[in-house]
């Protein structure tokens, strides 16, 4: 049965989507079978795996709302071993059209439960917000993974993120862990990463991923030419690091 990683923070910018892609292609490399699911409304994480968003029949709008199943909407192989179930700004109206529906917060895990054992990853990239869709992908998820980007205000709402995902664990989904924080854009050169670094680890009590993701101008790059990292300059920092995490998120759970 494969492992459902949300990755969530509702800061915008701290490469919630660069790990989404790039983490997905990385556990694909390591001939596991992945599905990513957008359900960020910009759809980034669904161009950044070469697929015209603009260009889709069945997205995940159009199963939130009921109109098509989930084998309908996924895109096989985008990438060799990675499915998308993709998304585009249609999804921005979900949340007004899923008012007064039952059990909400359960339409996408109950969908994916279809899939689950067709792959070994399944990883969902979440909006930047602690919104209806972002609840989906916590109560669909086994885990939550936090990206925290290596600035002065890193530590500014991952509590209410905590928070969220706790009310969560205790009221939709009792076997909802936290996976972990991983560093982004860590800057050697630069005291404030180090000190982002020392303050996340002095006053965070959850799992802090060995792994730390440089900034990297190839890892920015990539997602224009709609390639995760490893097709894009298999060689950079950006790549091996993804790597190191995936081998990290494989070796936790044995998987």
């Amino acid at each position: 049965m494969g492992r459902v990683i949300a990755i969530a923070n509702q800061k915008g910018g701290v490469g919630k989507t660069t790990t989404s892609i790039n983490l997905s292609a990385c556990l694909a490399e390591k001939g596991k079978k992945v599905l990513v699911i957008d359900t960020d409304p910009q759809g980034n994480t669904t161009s950044g795996l070469g697929i015209d968003k603009n260009d889709l029949d069945n997205t995940v709008y159009e199963l939130i709302l009921g109109e098509c199943s989930i084998y309908d909407c996924i895109v096989k192989d985008a990438i060799p071993n990675v499915s998308v179930l993709p998304s585009n700004v249609n999804l921005a109206a979900a949340e007004i059209e899923l008012i007064g529906v039952d059990k909400k917060e359960f339409i996408l895990k109950n969908e994916v439960d279809f899939v689950k054992d067709d792959y070994d990853f399944i990883i969902i990239d979440c909006p930047p917000s602690l919104n209806l869709l972002t609840i989906n992908a916590m109560t669909t998820a086994d885990s939550v993974l936090v990206p925290i980007q290596c600035e002065f205000y890193a530590l500014e709402g991952l509590s209410q993120l905590i928070h969220t995902v706790n009310l969560i664990k205790e009221r939709l989904n009792p076997d909802l862990e936290m996976e972990g924080v991983v560093f982004t854009m860590y800057d050697s050169r630069t005291n404030l990463s180090m000190q982002v670094v020392e303050n996340v680890k002095a006053n965070l009590q959850e799992n802090i991923c060995d792994t730390v993701i440089p900034r990297n101008i190839r890892l920015a790059e990539a997602p224009s030419y709609g390639m995760p990292i490893t097709m894009y300059d298999p060689k950079s920092s950006g790549a091996d690091s993804y790597r190191k995490l995936a081998d990290e998120l494989i070796n936790r759970k044995g998987a």
